[in-house]
């Protein structure tokens, strides 16, 4: 990264490398020492990559090591005079990036790239240059690193930032493989820098970075990020955690007992398998004692075996459970049903004859691999196979099913960087899976013959507490409008109800709908990818039987907090106006004998706002600001206005709901900032809604309760003294004069 490049007489970092305790460089040290020495070939490789090269012929006994000589020449000569702020040479960064990848069996394009992925970015070369040397593919990823880098404008910024590095990693996968690598070697030397700064960092990278790599499957890399994490975020937690490792580490291993006499069944059953005791990292011993309060020998790893085929996986579980007793509850079937990060194995947990629980990981050799290195151990994901060429202009999305390409869809789709961030937030937070086996079912109660296209079923990953309707979204996207219910294990449910790990499920569409999902949809969705489709569908501009509309017009999107349901977007809509006033809380009385008054959402008048009032279906009086624009349209039809006074005077004191729209320039963190304004002036956001950008600008539109409707003019000046907005109005208000603004 171009952060860590610094001029080699900055007295400053020498000055902090003395003072402060660095992370371990794990391996590195050959390396480094190497490349000190400069690019000098022996057998024709440069002494820096004669490990990573050893370690690449592994995983790829008939890799190609000419370009990565050539890539690692360039980038030692273009970083050459570069120094970290460790006081190594810049160098040693995409060397040990590189080493990270290989040691996880990326192919030779990934390998390249690293080599090269700082050097368009903090070298005179260029992308062209790169492009001529090593091919569009590697340029390919190499821009793709470079994109990501360049976007630095502060933790305030980081939901723009990662909206741009989705982005760039959208069409190839690799790209944020070489990403994470890059940030494991950063933690790695994270000592260097102040502790603010570490810690800083270190959230970044639990909060985004971990989650990413659990989700792209690269388990090797998720468990070293969260000890670094762990050591800078949590330093008792980490200290004590060690410390008992340490201790256990002196005492006998109960783990090694159990292994070796499974070694001893399996090998009377004939069956070819390895097996191995697996420590756990430092995070996983900590949650494994946060659960059970008190830790075991055994609690400290589990048991690995590694077998040849699918079949031989079963065969080892048949044994286990015949020899061994059993824990019923511990067994789980990654192999029929696969994890959505490509994740395959057996798990079960069986007793040892001192009665210690030994949990046991069951796997071929392929699993284990993909299940360290993820997407990194398919090689070129993108590279056609048995001949078979993916569509023009198309990448075949390596995840399943495809999680990587549902965040693409959201970003796309939803404009504002602080409504994407909080949906992938929520989705990142997910941090257990349940399985449900889904079929689609024709509202007849047939076959699905009758379904939309591509209601296929199968089985279906979600999070848990997921309920139908976010099954719905998740197999069949914004075509999931037209479901109409669903059978959970055979009996009929509500879309409301909530799945539980193995459920089968039966999703009832309805060959087309005229209305689409309700508000309500929303007080049951989890995931984003449904709450934003839903709110999309709300937000949108109807035709007659409540099809979407003009398609052309800008959408407003509402996604309120989960559990509260979306306000509607018909401004006029009878429930909407309710559902803004508390009975008795109006502070209106209509010159209209016996009638209720409600004041309307469309302009959400207070006192003293010269008001005017229509009467509605049910002998109801609806509320309006005179300078509504609804008044001019009903008076237009021959609607005759009723006569409406607030109660009494000096009612400003009484609290009140009213709606602003901001009128800004489209920034990172606007949302943020403006609803933080909002809190200090003692009011409370109810909804808000964010129009797409057009031409740099954007309007946020917020329903507000106020306590006290004369600090309405004071909360307008103070959101206009937000940086980029430059206008706050109050809805159903033209514009006037600022002269005569509040």
């Amino acid at each position: 990264m171009s952060a860590e490049a610094t001029n080699p007489g900055n007295p400053e970092a020498a000055g902090r490398r003395r003072g402060r305790r660095r992370l371990e460089l794990r391996g590195l040290r050959r390396i480094g020492r190497a490349a000190l020495l400069g690019p000098a070939q022996r057998d024709g490789l440069p002494h820096a990559l004669e490990h990573v090269a050893k370690v690449h012929r592994h995983h790829h006994p008939d890799a190609e090591l000419d370009i990565l000589t050539k890539a690692y020449l360039l980038a030692e000569t273009s970083h050459r005079g570069q120094l970290r702020k460790s006081g190594e040479p810049y160098i040693t960064h995409p060397l040990a990036v590189t080493l990270i990848l290989a040691e996880l069996g990326a192919e030779t394009t990934t390998l390249t790239a690293s080599l090269l992925h700082d050097t368009v970015e903090d070298t005179e070369v260029t992308l062209d240059q790169v492009r001529d040397l090593f091919g569009a593919e590697v340029s390919y990823l190499v821009d793709g690193v470079t994109k990501l880098e360049k976007v630095d404008y502060g933790a305030a910024a980081e939901p723009e930032t990662f909206r741009k590095m989705l982005v760039a990693t959208g069409n190839d996968v690799r790209v944020m493989s070489i990403k994470l690598a890059d940030r494991l070697h950063n933690m790695r030397t994270l000592g260097v820098m102040r502790p603010e700064k570490q810690a800083r960092i270190a959230k970044v990278t639990r909060d985004v970075l971990i989650p990413l790599a659990e989700r792209l499957g690269v388990q090797a890399l998720k468990a070293e990020l969260e000890d670094l994490v762990f050591a800078i975020l949590h330093p008792e937690e980490y200290a004590t955690t060690r410390a008992l490792v340490m201790e256990y580490a002196t005492r006998p291993d109960p783990l090694a007992a159990i292994a070796e006499r499974v070694r001893t069944v399996l090998a009377e059953a004939g069956i070819d398998a390895e097996v191995l005791v697996r420590p756990r990292h430092f995070v996983s011993v900590h949650r494994v004692r946060l659960a059970r309060r008190e830790l075991t020998g055994s609690d400290l790893g589990r048991l690995l075996v590694l077998v040849a085929e699918d079949a031989d996986c079963y065969a080892v579980l048949g044994e286990l459970h015949t020899c061994f007793t059993p824990v019923v509850s511990e067994f789980k079937d990654f192999i029929a049903a696969p994890k959505f990060n490509l994740y395959q194995s057996l798990h079960t947990a069986v007793a040892g004859e001192s009665g210690e629980i030994a949990e046991t990981l069951i796997r071929t050799h392929q699993m284990h691999r993909v299940a360290e290195a993820g997407v990194i151990a398919l090689g070129n994901p993108y590279a056609p196979t048995d001949g078979a060429d993916a569509p023009e202009g198309e990448r075949a999305d390596p995840t399943r099913p495809g999680w990587l390409s549902r965040l693409l869809e959201w970003q796309r789709t939803t404009p504002d960087p602080d409504t994407f961030w909080t949906s992938l937030r929520d989705d990142l937070a997910q941090d257990r899976e349940i399985t449900v086996f889904c079929a689609v079912a024709a509202p007849d109660g047939s076959d699905g013959s009758e379904g939309p296209p591509g209601a296929a079923g199968g089985a279906l990953g979600l999070p848990a507490g997921a309920s139908c309707v976010d099954a719905a979204y998740e197999r069949y996207g914004e075509a999931a409008h037209c479901c109409i219910g669903a059978r959970v294990n055979g009996r009929l449910a509500t879309l409301a109800t909530v799945l539980h790990d193995g459920d089968s499920l039966q999703l009832l569409m309805a060959p087309d709908s005229a209305t689409g999902p309700s508000p309500e949809w929303l007080e049951h969705a989890r995931t984003p990818a449904a709450r934003l489709a839903i709110a999309r569908w709300l937000a949108g501009p109807r035709e007659a039987g409540g099809r979407p509309g003009n398609a052309g017009e800008p959408v407003v999107v509402v996604v309120p907090p989960v559990g509260r349901p979306v306000p509607s977007p018909d401004p006029d809509h009878d429930r909407s106006a309710a559902a803004s006033v508390t009975p008795g809380s109006v502070l209106a009385v209509a010159d209209l004998p016996g009638a209720a008054v409600r004041l309307a959402g469309c302009c959400t008048p207070v006192p003293p706002d010269s008001v005017t009032g229509f009467a509605v279906r049910g002998g109801t009086v609806t509320v309006h600001r005179a300078l509504c624009p609804v008044v001019a349209r009903m008076a237009a039809t021959g609607r005759q206005p009723v006569g409406v006074r607030w109660r009494g005077a000096g009612q400003s004191g009484h609290g009140c709901r009213v709606t602003l729209l901001a009128e800004a320039f489209s920034r990172p963190h606007l949302l943020a900032d403006l609803t933080e304004v909002i809190a200090s002036q003692g009011a409370a956001v109810v909804s808000a809604a964010v129009e797409p950008p057009h031409e740099q600008r954007v309007r946020h539109t917020y329903t507000l309760h106020l306590p006290n409707a004369a600090g309405l003019p004071s909360l307008m000046r103070a959101m206009r003294q937000v940086p980029g907005v430059f206008d706050v109005l109050r809805a159903g208000r033209a514009r006037q004069p600022a002269a005569l603004r509040p």
